[in-house]
């Protein structure tokens, strides 16, 4: 796969692109001619799966579920809550981040927190772009027993795109979708989602199945409630994140708990080429998903371990303030120490601290070397002009 392909699928996937029927339109539908998409198929939306394929890792994820749910309801409440508002946090920054939408993450925070009553000493105001996202994606999960209806998904993308954007909004879109890369003359099409016209039905009979209460494991049902969803693709934008919401929402049924201790978006995150590619073929296959389902399964599995790597962060930046509750810290001391207890990339030096602070490097070394002098930074190298830093274990007493 090129990167054309990559940047038309991810436009596609979010954006939709509304390619005009030109004069070589039918040269594009000859090359699509031998491809039938999985929901031209007569017999869609019957899908099937080998579920002998599947149960092993049906069964890792169940296993996995509970002991997530075990481990986080052995935790204290505080750390609980830190754990549910970083888990929320990061879905919300990475299924956005998938199609470009670059968000504040203090932000992110700060409205989740106001939004779930959790005290953490002082909001930010968050931009209206923001609220709608977080408003969406706690709706699916905080209300996962509600029925998904077309008013829900309405709300949901008017939410999304308050006014300014130059879109439909809280309507199914009203022109064609799909995904095109190559030169004029010599385009080809990845996707093309169906017709507006058939977007109505289409709908109706994936709302009905959602809601409705079958025999199938609900942890199956999330997978193919993503795939049905972003395969129509009903409106104009929007689409990538609101298939990870009711991906979510079917997830939180699962759990049966609108405590989220689990990204599914932050791994699509890790691995969008995967993703892009594994959907592209299943869209173009057959009405047998388990080559789907199995990448769904391992997926979640993996979003799942990294659980212990964000109950380990949160666990050290408790011990960290319990330790130090009495510590003095200016506004710059208070910033930067909480970047560092998150995932602070790099070496921190007197330059970064000065440039990330707005102030002298002057300024920046008095604030180090009180930090240090409290027994909370130590040199991370050697010394020397260039002297990095990093947090003191905060299990070290020496």
């Amino acid at each position: 796969m090129n990167l054309a392909f990559f940047a038309g699928l991810i436009e596609f996937l979010e954006h939709g692109r509304n390619v005009p029927y030109a004069a070589n339109n039918d040269y594009i539908h000859r090359i699509n001619a031998a491809n039938m998409y999985i929901y031209e198929l007569n017999r869609w939306p019957e899908f099937t799966w080998d579920y002998e394929k599947l149960a092993t890792k049906l069964a890792e994820v169940r296993y996995r579920q509970g002991k997530i749910l075990g481990q986080m309801n052995a935790v204290g409440f505080n750390l609980k809550e830190e754990a549910i508002l970083q888990t929320l946090t990061l879905d919300v920054l990475k299924s956005s981040e998938i199609e470009g939408d670059i968000l504040n993450p203090e932000q992110v925070r700060s409205s989740i927190a106001k939004r779930l009553g959790i005290d953490i000493g002082g909001l930010i105001p968050a931009d209206r772009h923001v609220e709608g996202v977080v408003e969406m994606m706690l709706d699916a999960t905080q209300k996962y027993d509600a029925a998904l209806t077309e008013d829900r998904l309405y709300g949901w993308h008017h939410s999304m795109f308050p006014a300014g954007y130059q879109i439909t909004t809280g309507a199914w879109r009203n022109g064609p979708m799909q995904v095109v890369s190559g030169m004029i003359g010599n385009e080809k099409i990845h996707f093309e989602a169906p017709d507006v016209h058939q977007i109505p039905k289409k709908m109706s009979a994936f709302l009905n199945w959602f809601n409705d209460k079958q025999e199938i494991d609900p942890v199956i049902k999330a997978g193919i409630a993503h795939l049905w969803f972003v395969t129509i693709h009903p409106f104009e934008d929007g689409n990538g994140r609101i298939t990870r919401a009711i991906t979510d929402m079917q997830l939180a049924h699962a759990d049966q708990t609108a405590q989220r201790f689990y990204s599914m978006s932050a791994q699509i995150q890790k691995e969008r080429t995967e993703y892009y590619n594994i959907l592209e073929s299943t869209q173009k296959g057959s009405l047998d998903i388990t080559g789907w389902l199995k990448w769904f399964l391992d997926c979640l599995h993996r979003s799942m371990d990294s659980t212990d790597q964000i109950l380990g962060k949160i666990m050290t930046r408790t011990e960290f303030w319990e330790k130090h509750q009495e510590t003095q810290f200016n506004v710059r001391q208070l910033k930067m120490v909480n970047v560092l207890l998150d995932d602070f990339f790099g070496n921190l030096n007197v330059s970064k601290w000065a440039k990330m602070n707005n102030c002298s490097t002057d300024t920046a070394l008095r604030d180090i070397n009180d930090l240090v002098n409290k027994n909370i930074l130590i040199k991370a190298d050697g010394g020397g002009r260039n002297t990095s830093y990093k947090l003191k274990d905060v299990n070290d007493n020496t």
